[in-house]
């Protein structure tokens, strides 16, 4: 049974449980963490200037420290024996393709300009949040909402993949291009394909070689039974201190600049929550209306939804530099998706009576 979630096994399964306090108001404890961010990094003079120079080529050690720690868990649960059924779900992988490097960057263009026409920095860095695809978090969301670990980390591995070959090609068409085809005004973006391939390294590729290693070694070692009976519910609460000890420490690194400047949040958070409510709508409809499964409806619609922050930041920053409006718009990202896709979660499991025929999903029976 998976540890991260009970509440949420909980709600599919419809059976009482004993809830200890920190599974039980998991939104709570991801709200004071976000709080406690905050207020260290707005009360505690040069901690955000000392967390960010603890990084090795643009990628803060700490914030990477507590996401690998957070993936490995959910990671070490997958079942990568069963990755062939997910590789050979061809509505799947098309779907999220078209929904992450189609609809996903064009929408929040659609919505950067809407709501921000008036303030081009700001623009310009929700433009770049929309092109970075999400690889890390959108592992916790998935798992919390009983989506399919095997279709996450297929369809995780994919977006990194296009990731890498994709994000600069499609910043330059976003920013540039198509704005002149609009005759709108005009931005440049100068990123590597070595700054996203670093990134995309560290964020998936560390935790999933270690989490395949795991199950490999262990189950060879101990049998099947021992690993996910005795292994996997130790090292299964992992997942939400790194969760909490992420959140903390990015909100630390931007607390002083989100606190100092809320009307400009407000107008960032706006087109932000327009768009993670649509992505993932669009996501579940999709799924939903091609006859996928619960647990892959939901991964659909999370894997849609997310989005790489830490790249996004790490890109805006490079680029327009630390105090910059678009490295702001790149902080204020993480701000708002903690939070609704957290809420996300539990109306995923509020619809999940809409797949009357489907069994209790795998990864939640005990």
């Amino acid at each position: 049974m998976s540890q991260i979630a009970p509440a949420a096994q909980n709600a599919v399964r419809q059976a009482p449980a004993h809830l200890s306090t920190t599974d039980k108001y998991l939104p709570v404890w991801i709200g004071v963490a976000m709080v406690l961010g905050l207020l260290l990094g707005r009360l505690v003079p040069g901690l955000g200037e000392a967390l960010g120079a603890v990084e090795i080529d643009g990628v803060s050690l700490p914030i990477a420290l507590g996401l690998l720690v957070m993936m490995y868990p959910v990671l070490a649960r997958v079942r990568y024996d069963r990755l062939d059924t997910v590789v050979a779900d061809r509505p799947l992988l098309l779907s999220s393709l078209v929904l992450n490097w189609v609809v996903g960057p064009a929408l929040m263009f659609a919505l950067a300009w809407i709501f921000l026409a008036d303030l081009p920095e700001y623009r310009t860095g929700l433009i770049i949040v929309g092109l970075a695809r999400c690889i890390a978090m959108v592992i916790i969301w998935n798992d919390l909402a009983c989506g399919d670990r095997e279709a996450a980390a297929v369809l995780v591995a994919l977006n990194s993949v296009f990731q890498v070959i994709a994000f600069a090609g499609l910043g330059w068409f976003y920013l540039s291009v198509l704005p002149g085809w609009l005759g709108l005004d005009q931005a440049a973006l100068d990123v590597s394909p070595w700054q996203i391939a670093t990134s995309v390294l560290i964020f998936l590729g560390v935790p999933l070689v270690a989490g395949w290693l795991s199950r490999v070694w262990g189950e060879r070692a101990r049998g099947r039974e021992w690993y996910e009976e005795t292994y996997l519910p130790k090292v299964g609460p992992w997942a939400l201190y790194g969760l909490l000890f992420t959140i903390v420490l990015l909100f630390a690194l931007q607390g002083e600049q989100i606190t100092s400047r809320p009307l400009d949040v407000a107008r960032l958070a706006v087109p932000l929550l327009v768009y993670f409510a649509t992505m993932w709508g669009a996501g579940y409809l999709l799924g939903k209306g091609l006859g996928m499964s619960y647990e892959r409806t939901t991964t659909l619609a999370f894997t849609a939804a997310g989005n790489n922050f830490e790249l996004a930041i790490a890109v805006a920053i490079a680029t327009f530099g630390v105090t910059s409006g678009q490295a702001l718009a790149g902080v204020v990202g993480p701000l708002i998706e903690v939070p609704v896709l957290v809420g996300l979660v539990y109306v995923s499991l509020a619809l999940r009576h809409r797949f009357p025929h489907q069994e209790v999903p795998e990864n939640v029976r005990a």
